[in-house]
């Protein structure tokens, strides 16, 4: 994991505390900036489509949106 180039959002600004991502090959992994040993993994595709939805509203009450 130490390879990785991690990438955060531009909207974290000076925070923290955000989430981190970063890919190899067809693997995504993520973690957040205040526990960087704990790490998510998926796929691209399954990334994908959670975006997709979160894009699509389909998780707008996790937020009070």
């Amino acid at each position: 994991m130490e390879q990785l180039n991690w990438q955060r959002s531009s909207f974290s600004e000076d925070s923290a505390d955000y989430i981190e991502i970063a890919s190899e090959g067809d693997l995504v992994y993520l973690r957040e900036s205040n526990n960087p040993e704990l790490v998510v993994t998926t796929t691209r595709t399954k990334l994908n489509a959670w975006i997709l939805g979160a894009k699509d509203g389909e998780f707008d009450h996790f937020v009070g949106l």
